[in-house]
């Protein structure tokens, strides 16, 4: 499950034919400038600035600011751009529309183990958290679709009447179509507001969580996922999600600042067991990796380049169950090219490169692996009858 922020939400929404307040995102004050230059909306109208960034309590924190002329919108800008919170820079900063409104709403669509559920209340803002009896639910079974009858029903068993629970129905109906044909596991919009003059409801602001893992099925979606750690995703990790999103199986790196033990192991249980493994020995993480589903050669040897020039490293754990049906021959054959480029770049001296592996053709891998101390790699070598905790346990020893 990965987070996307607030302007790339907006925008899958308006894809599938919910209204959004008109919006910018900007990240500096000329640009914001050479943005209004063609957008009447921002010259004319009041404008809500917001930081756009993974960050909560915004409001709170004085990043986000309402009721602005384009003067005011200007400064909010430059005051919130390169601001510092915790470990995360506001590097980006989203411009809306205010839409005049009186009321508030709540709609939102979460799966869950049976399929999904539609909530809808007749509150929103800040009151739906202290009024969460008034939220009403309408569970909807894996690979079905609600009727708007039944969505009409929700939205009048949730307090709206007449003409303002069709709309409301008709909202819920847009979001179920985004939450399903987007591959997402949660999208809220809070609040729903209806516009004055008119009534027509608009998504002021939402969150939107989606499968990250799904992304190949989306060509459209060209944003990035908002890191989950609190702190922007560095390039390297971006340039293994590019990967990621492009072929069958799966990489993944992330970074942890300070260790010397990197990790390079296969799927996402080894790279877990490993990595509790090695903190209960008292070793330092470098970084979190893991390569599944029989992922291509080339994607293993982008993701091994990553992991060797983590800095500081002493020891490389390139480790794995029995694999059932991913080539150990082939990805190792990436692994081994990442190893040799890295080498060839004046990496990996003094650091140990520890493999445990078994799984179709392992012996061939293995016999790979271990032809690279014949090229000066201080590498180590095991099968299948090692157990995994004994290659930490080298590990974290021969690296002290």
């Amino acid at each position: 499950m990965a987070k996307v922020l607030e302007g790339p939400g907006m925008g899958l929404m308006k894809k599938w034919g919910i209204v959004v307040p008109n919006f910018v995102v900007v990240t500096s004050v000329e640009q914001l400038e050479q943005l209004a230059q063609a957008n009447d909306w921002i010259q004319k109208g009041k404008l809500v600035v917001k930081a756009h960034e993974a960050l909560g309590s915004r409001f709170k924190l004085g990043l986000v600011k309402v009721g602005l002329d384009r003067a005011g919108a200007k400064a909010a800008v430059a005051e919130m751009l390169g601001r510092q919170v915790g470990s995360i820079t506001v590097s980006q900063v989203i411009v809306s529309e205010m839409v005049p409104h009186k009321d508030e709403y709540y709609v939102a669509v979460k799966s869950t183990r049976e399929g999904a559920e539609v909530l809808v209340a007749n509150c929103g803002g800040i009151e739906v958290e202290s009024n969460w009896d008034r939220v009403k639910k309408l569970s909807v079974e894996v690979g079905d679709t609600p009727s708007s009858d039944a969505l009409e029903a929700l939205a009048k068993q949730a307090g709206f009447s007449g003409d303002l629970a069709k709309k409301v129905a008709e909202f819920a109906e847009k979001l179920f179509a985004c939450f399903d044909k987007e591959d997402a596991q949660y999208l809220e919009v809070n609040p729903v507001v209806a516009r004055e003059g008119g009534g027509e409801l608009v998504a002021l602001d939402a969150v939107t969580l989606l499968d990250a893992d799904s992304r190949f099925r989306h060509p459209d979606w060209n944003f990035h996922f908002a890191a989950e750690f609190g702190r922007a995703y560095s390039k390297p990790e971006l340039e293994v999600m590019a990967v990621d999103s492009k072929i069958k199986g799966s990489v993944k790196f992330i970074e942890i600042p300070g260790g010397d033990t990197a990790m390079l192991p296969a799927g996402g249980g080894a790279s877990v067991y490993y990595s509790d493994a090695v903190v209960a020995r008292g070793g330092k993480l470098a970084n979190y990796a893991e390569y599944s589903g029989d992922p291509p050669d080339w994607a293993v040897e982008v993701l091994t380049d990553k992991v060797c020039s983590l800095p500081g490293i002493k020891n490389i754990i390139v480790g794995g169950a029995i694999a059932n049906f991913t080539d150990v021959k082939k990805t190792f054959g990436g692994i081994i090219a990442g190893f040799r480029k890295a080498k060839s770049e004046g990496k990996l001296n003094g650091v140990k490169i520890w493999v445990r592996r078994g799984g179709p053709r392992e012996k061939e891998g293995l016999d790979a692996m271990r032809a690279l101390r014949d090229e000066g790699f201080d590498v180590h070598v095991y099968d299948r009858h090692t157990p995994l905790t004994d290659i930490v346990d080298m590990a974290i020893k021969g690296g002290k």
